[in-house]
């Protein structure tokens, strides 16, 4: 058996195909000097390199414009006009001039400049770093000649492996569905974003591997088990046909479960339970919609934002968000404001923070930057005529920022009104439940809200103190911690009491022993990634809420995650047998 690389599962599937090794970091250079008579040779080489690096970034950028839009792509031209810079080339070729090797000088250049926009007051000049790494890297690479691990270059069809440290926006947006097959990160939890952008799009991935990188060459063969989170590279012909038929079963199980589409969530004993969408991107609202979701949970308006030169117009995100409402038409369509900061990297005015996570990012930032919250929410108020659109605050800690941000709503619809631009005046406004001080302090929240939706990623995060994104700290990121648990019975208690519509719009949905807790501890409506309704779906179908509210008791009740844990597993194989509770849980 060939040794077996564990990390953990980000987005179940099974698929085989080569790696494709992503080493997106800055190489080392060692100083070479240079004789006085190659110095115009060598800047001959460094110039050659620049309009190499360039060609490259234009067909990145196209193909960006492909995969994810036109807006998206134009990260990238910010990185053309760094390379065709005219100071940077001057001061590249001076020290060219002074015997420095043409990769030596642009490494040295390159370390000065981002030292000095790191350290910049100018926010935005701050955010132009991750931009110069990018381009360090590449124009480097070209100088040393090394392998060409760009994921732009990868053909449709390759069915390839990317295998890499981890993701950042600049690459992100390069992925090319057609091209990859799977992911798999040393870094990463199954919370981060690349956990989180791959169940999206459907591609199984493991993350947090730590070391794939250094134990794998581009072209080996791999088998990727998204569905148990390992990675066996150079598979026996033995473990190959072992893992295809693993693979066949599963693929039989999704057709089993893609017969449910049209099939009602309803609970063996009758009750009613709502399944809805997370949507990362627009281009996912109609494979969204045709999972059987009965409308958007969360929609992640990140994506307008994330890697751009400059914030998104008005019509830019009206367009943007009319698109995944015109999917699901007559359904709700819950769409989050802007939650940027911390693990997003964000254009605009972001401090450099020590500890971002609690720094100054989400409803925070809008509440402090007016103009440019009132743009999303002029063009939230605008798609609104188009559907049922209900807007969603992030991180919110206290009813005073809930307050503040339906007054700039109240200011946007009375600017639209003077314009005269068609739109909506009684959106629905609501919170995420997503810090322990919401949880405890839903009441006071009630009469100013038309709903709850507990964000479960960030509420385990700032509940138990432990980083989702560090796959250091995996085995202690524990959603059925007994505290998580009773900080959502409070909120559920408060929403009943106040018959306020409450929903999880987390990763806890999508797991059939958190999703079996959270029906159990009332909650009738659940969003999760596209791929993860039909399963989810099962799992209500079979279960019913005496028993679930059974089992979520004692989890409640419990000492430890563990306990909790094995109280609701009990549960679930009294209600679904041990079975289909398994297959259910491996294709979670």
């Amino acid at each position: 058996m060939p040794a077996t690389l564990i990390g953990v599962s980000a987005s179940p599937g099974i698929v085989v195909g080569p790696a494709h090794l992503l080493r997106w970091e800055v190489p080392e250079v060692r100083a070479r000097v240079i004789e006085p008579a190659e110095v115009d040779t060598e800047i001959l080489r460094l110039r050659g390199a620049v309009e190499a690096a360039v060609e490259r970034l234009r067909a990145v950028k196209a193909r960006a414009e492909e995969n994810a839009g036109v807006a998206e792509a134009a990260i990238f031209d910010v990185q053309i006009a760094i390379l065709q810079d005219a100071e940077l080339r001057a001061r590249v070729e001076t020290l060219v001039r002074q015997n420095l090797s043409a990769e030596k000088a642009f490494d040295l250049v390159m370390l000065e400049w981002r030292e000095h926009f790191g350290r910049s007051a100018n926010p935005m000049m701050r955010e132009r770093v991750g931009d110069l790494v990018d381009v360090h890297i590449r124009l480097l690479s070209l100088l040393l000649d090394l392998p060409d691990h760009d994921p732009v270059g990868l053909a449709p069809g390759s069915n390839a492996i990317l295998v890499t440290h981890d993701l950042t926006p600049s690459l992100t947006i390069q992925l090319d569905r057609r091209a990859i097959a799977g992911i798999a990160t040393d870094a990463g939890t199954r919370t981060s974003h690349v956990a989180i952008l791959a169940r999206s799009l459907g591609l199984p991935a493991v993350v947090g591997l730590i070391d794939a990188t250094s134990k794998l060459q581009t072209g080996d063969p791999v088998i990727l088990d998204g569905t148990n989170g390992t990675l066996i590279p150079r598979p026996t012909t033995a473990v190959l046909a072992q893992f295809a038929d693993r693979a066949r079963r599963e693929a039989a199980a999704h057709a089993e479960l893609a017969t449910l589409v049209d099939a009602e969530a309803i609970m063996t004993d009758g009750a009613r339970v709502t399944l809805r969408a997370n949507v990362d991107l627009p281009d996912e609202a109609v494979r969204a919609a045709e999972s059987g979701a009965e409308g958007v949970g969360l929609m992640r308006t990140e994506f307008l934002v994330v890697g751009r030169a400059a914030m998104p117009s008005e019509e830019e995100q009206y367009e943007a968000y009319v698109r995944v409402i015109k999917a699901f038409v007559g359904q709700p369509v819950v769409i989050r404001t802007y939650d940027v900061g911390g693990d997003k990297l964000p254009i605009g005015g972001f401090p450099h923070e020590p500890n971002p996570f609690l720094g100054w990012r989400a409803i925070r930032m809008c509440l402090d930057e007016p103009e440019l919250f009132k743009v999303q929410l002029r063009a939230l108020l605008r798609a609104a005529v188009h559907g049922d659109v209900r807007i969603m605050l992030p991180l919110v800690v206290s009813v005073e920022e809930v307050r503040q941000a339906r007054y700039l709503l109240q200011e946007a619809a009375a600017e639209l009104s003077r314009r005269g631009v068609p739109h909506r005046e009684d959106v629905p406004l609501g919170v995420m439940v997503e810090t322990p001080a919401a949880a405890m302090s839903a009441d006071s929240f009630v009469n100013d809200v038309a709903f709850f939706s507990i964000g479960t990623n960030d509420l385990v995060q700032y509940t138990l103190a432990v980083d989702r994104g560090n796959a250091s700290l995996v085995t202690r990121y524990t959603p059925l911690h007994p505290a998580v648990l009773r900080l959502i019975a409070r909120t559920v208690e408060v929403a009943r009491s106040a018959k306020l519509e409450i929903s999880v719009c987390g990763e806890m949905a999508s797991q059939p022993l958190m999703a079996y807790a959270l029906l159990g501890l009332g909650i009738r409506t659940l969003s999760v990634s596209a791929s993860g309704i039909p399963a989810l779906k099962r799992l209500v179908r079979g279960v019913s809420t005496s028993a679930s509210a059974a089992a979520a008791a004692v989890a409640l009740a419990a000492a430890t995650p563990r306990e909790a844990e094995q109280a609701l597993r009990n549960g679930l194989v009294g209600e679904l047998g041990e079975e289909l509770l398994d297959g259910l849980l491996g294709l979670a």
